[in-house]
């Protein structure tokens, strides 16, 4: 099973998210409300989540909840991501990274670089200065996210959900 770790906004920035605009371009896929999270951790496929569900256990027990911070502009990651940035999640991202290096596809060497992806382009030109959004939420729970590839995008599953503490 395809899994991963992350956090998902709350619903006022999910409102948000969902009355910016969608520019209309050939080659481009915009991410629906269901889809709307920031990605701490990419395993890829992996047999049994249940070691990663207790190391994650391991790692957020008494974890303090987090200030995260999106936007202020949309940008490209790559060519083919449009995204949000999401600032403020670095440490978190860290120790779950830590937590789990010996589980799933191995962790990237880069620095973590928190986003909320709002569409996948195959190379097309899409303007995107109208997608502006800025907006402070805290972060209170993790989750555990199986993934289910389908042709019109991917649908999520929680398996898990870790508390961190107020």
């Amino acid at each position: 099973m395809r899994l991963f770790v992350a956090v998902r906004p709350p619903v006022e920035v999910l409102d948000a998210l969902d009355a910016l605009p969608r520019p209309t371009a050939t080659g481009v896929r915009w991410t629906t409300r269901e889809q709307w999270h920031v990605t701490l951790r990419f395993f890829g496929d992996v047999d049994d989540p249940a070691p990663i569900g207790e190391a994650l256990s391991n790692a957020l027990y008494g974890a303090r909840a987090v200030d995260a911070t999106i936007g202020p502009r949309a940008a490209m990651l790559g060519t083919r991501v449009i995204h949000l940035p999401v600032a403020g999640l670095d440490d978190v991202a860290a120790s779950i990274t830590s937590a789990t290096r010996e589980f799933g596809d191995p962790p990237p060497q880069r620095r973590f670089h928190g986003h909320l992806t709002l569409a996948r382009t195959k190379g097309a030109s899409v303007a995107i200065a109208e997608l502006a959004l800025a907006h402070v939420w805290t972060v209170r729970a993790v989750e555990l996210i199986r993934s289910h590839l389908h042709a019109d995008g991917a649908r999520y599953e929680v398996l898990e959900r870790f508390a961190l503490r107020d």
